[in-house]
């Protein structure tokens, strides 16, 4: 039912062979788009789109204790280091 096909990379332009067995898994996922990337091209945008996530110094509510969290902390909200956030999270 599926054939291999060659594709051409949007990004670096080289060809690539989107073979008939990732077409079948596509097919089994629901998607209907074939690639437009090859491999190395869709690692490079995923790598480049995630990047370093920045982390800001605080102080938990809880504990005191200093640590670091993914989101810029406000003086209206408490803030929790992860061991007392998951303490919580638990009760």
């Amino acid at each position: 039912m599926f054939e291999d096909k060659t594709l051409v990379c949007r990004d670096c332009g080289k060809e690539f062979v989107w073979t008939a067995g990732e077409q079948e898994f596509y097919a089994s996922r629901g998607f209907e788009n074939q690639p437009q990337r090859c491999k190395a091209c869709r690692d490079a945008r995923k790598n480049a789109v995630r990047g370093e996530r920045q982390m800001f110094d605080a102080v938990c509510a809880a504990c005191g204790k200093a640590c670091k969290v993914p989101f810029q902390p406000r003086e209206d909200r408490p803030v929790y280091c992860s061991e007392c956030f998951a303490k919580m999270k638990q009760n």
